[in-house]
Formats: C-alpha cells, sequence, structure tokens
C-alpha cells in the first residue's frame, strides 16, 4: 500500500503530481554491476490515461504477466508496440522525462571533484583509461566507487592507492593519463579526509547515490514555484525523510509517496519506459544501438543527463561532457 507523503508536506494550493521510477539502481555501487547506465523517468499523467496505456499495451503483446515490464515491449516481436509507446502519434510525448546516468563517467566526475580538478580531469581519465589498461581499468573505477560510497569497509583509500600504483607500473611512458594517476597517488591523506567527513553523517554527505540528482531533475523539469510538485515514486528506501530533507529548500517541491507499481498504472508505466529507455541507451553507449529506437528515445532524454561519451551523447540528443 502508498505510504505517508514524506517531508515537506504538499502545499495548500494546487501541486503537479508526477509518477516516477527508476531503472538499473543498485544504490550507490555503480561499477561492477550488471547494468552501466542509470535511467529515471517521470511521467506527467493521469490515473485514467495511465490505465489506458496499460490496458492498450496488452492488448497488443497479450502476455499473461501480471504486471508488465520493459522486457515485455522490448523483444523483436513486439517492436511495432515500442514503436507505437514512444512514437509521436503515441500517449507519451510531452508526458515522458528520463534522466540518464553512464555510471563510469558519474563516478570519475565524482572522483575527479574531489582528488584533481574536476571535470577536465574526469574527462582525460575516461577517454584514456580503458584503452590503456583494459580490465584493470575497471579495478580502477571499482575502487574509486568503493572510496566514494557510504559503505563502512577497512583501508578503501589504501586500496585506491595500491590499485593506481598498479596502473603506474604498467603505465607506457609519460602522457596526460600517467600526469593524472600520479596525482591520484599523491591523495592519500585527502581521501583519508573524505571518509572521514562522508561516515560523519552518512545520509546527508552521500555524494554518489544517483536517486537524488534525479530527483532534483523532476523538479527542473515539471515543477515552478507556483506550481510545486509531488512526486508519486515506486518505493526506494533511500528516499528517506532525512535524505529528501535536502530538497525542502526548493520550492518546486511539494513532496513525495511511495507508491505501488502493481496497484498504480502511472508508476507502472514509469518502470516500463525507465527500464526501456536504460537499455536503448545502454545500446547506444555500447555501439550496438539500432537508430531507429535510439530516434525513438530521444525526444525523451534529458539533455542534462550525466553522460561521458559524446558519440552517444549526439545520439541521444544529450549533452557529452567527455
Amino acid at each position: 500500500m502508498p505510504d505517508a507523503r514524506t517531508v515537506p508536506d504538499p502545499p495548500a494550493g494546487p501541486a503537479l503530481e508526477i509518477a516516477c521510477d527508476e531503472s538499473g539502481y543498485e544504490g550507490e555501487r555503480l561499477i561492477g554491476t550488471t547494468t552501466d547506465v542509470f535511467a529515471h523517468a517521470s511521467l506527467r499523467i493521469g490515473h485514467d490515461d495511465a490505465t489506458a496505456c496499460i490496458l492498450e499495451l496488452r492488448r497488443r503483446i497479450r502476455s499473461p504477466a501480471t504486471e508488465y515490464k520493459a522486457g515485455n515491449i522490448l523483444r523483436a516481436k513486439h517492436r511495432a508496440t515500442l514503436r507505437w509507446l514512444l512514437g509521436r502519434d503515441g500517449p507519451l510525448p510531452g508526458a515522458a522525462h528520463v534522466f540518464l546516468i553512464d555510471k563510469r563517467w558519474y563516478v570519475l566526475t565524482k572522483l575527479a571533484d574531489l582528488l584533481l580538478e574536476g571535470a577536465p580531469d574526469a574527462a582525460t581519465l575516461h577517454r584514456l583509461g580503458p584503452a590503456a589498461y583494459g580490465d584493470l581499468w575497471e579495478t580502477f573505477l571499482e575502487a574509486a566507487n568503493d572510496l566514494l560510497r557510504v559503505k563502512d569497509q577497512p583501508d578503501v583509500p589504501e586500496e585506491l592507492m595500491r590499485v593506481t600504483g598498479l596502473l603506474l607500473e604498467r603505465a607506457s611512458g609519460p602522457g596526460p593519463l600517467r600526469d593524472l594517476l600520479t596525482a591520484v597517488a599523491q591523495t592519500r591523506p585527502k581521501a583519508e579526509l573524505f571518509r572521514a567527513w562522508l561516515l560523519g553523517d552518512p545520509v546527508t554527505n552521500s555524494v554518489v547515490d544517483p536517486l537524488l540528482p534525479a530527483i532534483e531533475r523532476v523538479l527542473d523539469r515539471w515543477g515552478t514555484a507556483d506550481r510545486p510538485v509531488v512526486i508519486a515514486h515506486h518505493r526506494q528506501t533511500t528516499l528517506s525523510e532525512q535524505r529528501l530533507a535536502q530538497l525542502s529548500g526548493r520550492a518546486e517541491f511539494g513532496g513525495l509517496r511511495h507508491a505501488d507499481s502493481f496497484t498504480d498504472m502511472r508508476v507502472q508505466l514509469a518502470d516500463l519506459v525507465a527500464g526501456a529507455a536504460r537499455k536503448l541507451a545502454a545500446d547506444e553507449l555500447n555501439g550496438r544501438a539500432e537508430p531507429e529506437l535510439t530516434d525513438l528515445l530521444r525526444p525523451y532524454a534529458d539533455p542534462a543527463s550525466i553522460w561521458g561519451d559524446q558519440r552517444s551523447a549526439e545520439r541521444l540528443g544529450i549533452r557529452g561532457t567527455a
């Protein structure tokens, strides 16, 4: 059952309720997961229209599933249904919005903000690291992710320094990548100070959980000071009162309540859109996309999505930063 709304209480005046769900979310664990893209869908749609949309999907797909997921519409035999759902004559143009995060890029931007000189250094690492180091680069990203995560585990800065040392041992020669890794190797005191700060107030100080920037973008897209947004979101334990209190200063935020995607067709539809968007965006990121499907996703993709690969960013219609 949906629970009570979370801070702050919805305003006395009219508010706009937006249904939301995500795909590819594993908390602050961004590397070493089954997905390399996080997607958060927000829908401005009424209960009746969402129910009609789900009923039409059932009529077209004819699956006995009690709750429809992205996998139902991503099968090749249901391509016409996917075209209908996301196409210009379907139910979603102007009513749906998807915020995307390239997880590897997100980790590098946070690491560079903490230990280096921000986005330009993250772009260099992102551009040069994978080709230079292969699988060992993934180990470096995991160590960076562990440094940034709230999870209390011993010797996290030491592990990042150890892996950075391995990269430097295998460096082929001088250059910008080696220079940045050398700089990282000299930041252990800063990394240890960050860990102490992070664990001092884990909820408020979290820096790498993708849900909070996703919620911020919902407010940016749909809310105004005169028409705040109340978010109906599929249940996520990380969306606690303490976490959401960080948004209480925004006039666009009218509150959040948890909703069940099984009983609220708006949230079920948001879940389906988020899952489809994540798969299509990941295919584009990894060079295996079908152009027609990327074209379907493009009108819904948030231009301010956090994305590092310029080629796929251009195809998706978002601002790449690497």
